[in-house]
């Protein structure tokens, strides 16, 4: 199996399986110099960790990161950065009666359409476990962001959960750390909670939409055509399990407006252009416009249920099949920090690709625009 690397000059690869000894992700083209530890990476995948509350799956796993490689008295050498996450906690009896039979909705059928192979144990390398590798690549991109636009922020959140979406008019940012949906909206969270439960006690499971903002982002990022930041960023995000549905900005919701509507107008400010709106999510032509980065994506329920659903095996006989083990009755709320580190990830590539590309100036330096 191919394709299990991302970015161009910051590159991730993710390794390992649901059920297997250990998972993690190689980080190549990570500037040297960079201070890094195993509790910096950590504090991230702490947040994405399962077993954290009855919303999430009940499988209790540590998470806890190793450095093998690429980084010397605290510092990153510019080498190749091995991280490994160990499982501890994997209970491969819990599939031995879908060993021979496809979970509707779930890429078994697809990886046995294309391999002729597949592991059965929690969905191998389709399961949403692979993702606590990219939240640990994602904590090595944070710290060079650090390094290189210390601006940036990185902040992800539900703003939907099946058909309830979160007030924007409510939304208090420092309430996305206090309840266990990442909602900024306390008052849907409550009502995200109850309906939840009778979901979970129904053996039933929900789909939501995940926001993340990337602030203090510098304008210049991004290079037409087959390079652009959205497109990227797309890319990234579609990636995750379970991703079904990208937008950047408005998105689908653009093509219900006018062009007066739509057009984000401009201004001259105190320290240069200012744009009046931000229908475009900070992305113009794929190159960044130096405002916020919106992006937005969806993601499908969680297809491990208990109710029965109809399938096939292996052998092409008809069965109705019931997924038992551990899983997350809305699995959109775990992705939120997957989708903070994607963002990070994307962001750093771009920065050290601008860096080759311009050295880094910005239209200003050039003479072209007052900035």
């Amino acid at each position: 199996m191919s394709f299990n690397t991302f970015g161009h000059l910051f590159r991730v690869t993710t390794w390992g399986e649901s059920h297997g000894p250990a998972l993690g992700a190689t980080v190549d083209g990570c500037p040297p110099g960079v201070e890094l530890a195993e509790g910096v990476i950590q504090h991230w995948l702490d947040r994405r960790k399962p077993g954290q509350n009855k919303y999430t799956t009940q499988r209790r796993e540590p998470d806890a990161v190793q450095i093998l490689s690429g980084v010397y008295e605290g510092r990153t050498t510019g080498t190749p950065i091995q991280l490994m996450i160990e499982n501890t906690d994997q209970r491969s009896k819990d599939y031995g009666d879908i060993a021979q039979s496809f979970r509707p909705g779930h890429a078994d059928i697809t990886y046995w359409q294309k391999y002729g192979i597949r592991d059965p144990r929690g969905g191998g390398r389709s399961s949403a476990r692979e993702t606590a590798a990219r939240v640990a690549a994602g904590g090595v991109a944070r710290e060079v962001l650090k390094l290189l636009a210390p601006g940036i922020e990185i902040q992800g959140y539900m703003v939907q959960m099946g058909r309830l979406r979160a007030d924007r008019d409510r939304f208090d940012m420092e309430e996305v750390e206090r309840n266990p949906f990442w909602c900024p909206d306390a008052a849907a969270a409550s009502v995200w909670a109850a309906a939840l439960d009778d979901l979970r006690k129904d053996g039933n499971s929900v789909g939501a939409v995940i926001e993340v903002v990337a602030r203090g982002v510098p304008a210049g990022l991004g290079a037409p055509i087959y390079g652009k930041l959205d497109a990227d960023l797309a890319a990234a995000m579609m990636s995750i399990n379970a991703v079904k549905g990208v937008e950047i900005g408005e998105g689908m919701a653009a093509a219900e407006l006018t062009g007066v509507e739509n057009a984000d107008e401009i201004r001259m400010g105190n320290d240069g252009p200012m744009f009046l709106s931000n229908h475009a999510g900070g992305i113009l032509g794929g190159i960044s416009t130096g405002q916020d980065v919106v992006c937005r994506f969806a993601v499908k329920p969680t297809s491990s249920i208990l109710t029965p659903r109809r399938t096939v095996t292996v052998g092409g006989d008809e069965t109705d099949l019931v997924t038992k083990g551990r899983h997350d009755p809305c699995v959109g709320i775990r992705a939120v920090p997957v989708g903070e580190a994607m963002m990070a990830c994307v962001l750093v590539d771009h920065l050290l690709r601008d860096r080759g590309q311009t050295g880094g100036q910005t239209g200003g330096q050039r003479g072209r625009i007052g900035l």
